[in-house]
């Protein structure tokens, strides 16, 4: 995550010589069990639930509930993946 304005992206130094950055990075978490397709952007501050499946070429924006098909951009539930 970071600023939008370019000024306020820019790392400064504080009083006390340290170099501060504004960027930071929000948490993923990914259930157990899931499989992760290949070329998948998972964007931070989303939840992926356990028994998820996410198509190839996803960009997962936001949470996507356990035992669910998603794929997309932006990713989308498709359909839930029962056990039969």
């Amino acid at each position: 995550m970071h600023p939008m304005r370019y000024k306020e992206r820019n790392g400064v130094y504080a009083e006390d010589g340290s170099f501060v950055c504004r960027e930071y990075a929000k948490p993923i978490t990914i259930g157990s069990n899931c499989w992760i397709a290949s070329n998948v952007v998972i964007c931070g501050g989303v939840t992926i639930g356990e028994g998820c499946v996410i198509g190839a070429g996803s960009v997962v924006t936001r949470d996507i509930p356990a035992n669910s098909f998603a794929a997309g951009n932006p990713c989308r539930v498709i359909k839930p993946i029962d056990n039969e």
